[in-house]
């Protein structure tokens, strides 16, 4: 007996399975939060993607809709895609989802910026008004495994926007 203690302590047999049932945690935690951030990112992407799409289509406004809401339809058709018949997809986002927002600047001779509270007044007779609009899409990612370290929401989620914006005039 006291012969077979130092042969099992040569013997490194299982040496490479111990060191995998340490590791393996690790290697399925990494590889977990990488496929749930890079979900998270591209989804990011879409919501970019789909409010720069909408401004571009700003000057393609209809007679049927306001620029906002045409914007806003935009933008949610850009997001989630369209159907067989070429209408939108209603999910994953609405139009709840997308804000539009108009911004004017007035600026004096001397180069002083004056941001309008009312974006549809008009500047003073020695000022030159510049107009923006912006479009802004806010979604969340729900992740698959819930183990994560920062940036998670108390309701279990990440919030996600996305803005995109064009001087008007």
């Amino acid at each position: 007996m006291i012969r077979l203690l130092p042969s099992l302590r040569a013997n490194d047999r299982g040496a490479a399975v111990i060191e995998l049932a340490l590791i393996a945690p690790v290697f399925a935690l990494m590889v977990v939060g990488i496929v749930d951030m890079s979900n998270a990112y591209s989804r990011k992407l879409a919501l970019e993607q789909g409010a720069q799409r909408a401004i571009e289509k700003i000057m393609q406004t209809t007679q049927d809709d306001t620029v906002e809401g045409t914007l806003q339809t935009e933008a949610v058709c850009q997001v989630n895609g369209t159907n067989a018949d070429g209408t939108c997809k209603t999910s994953p986002i609405t139009t709840a989802n997308v804000t539009v927002t108009d911004r004017l600047e007035c600026v004096d001779g001397d180069g002083t910026v004056e941001v309008q509270a009312d974006p549809t007044g008009d500047c003073a007779s020695n000022q030159t008004e510049t107009r923006y609009i912006s479009v802004t899409v806010t979604d969340t990612y729900t992740p698959m495994f819930p183990i994560h370290f920062a940036g998670l929401n108390a309701d279990g989620t990440y919030h996600l926007s996305a803005t995109a914006g064009m001087r008007t005039q």
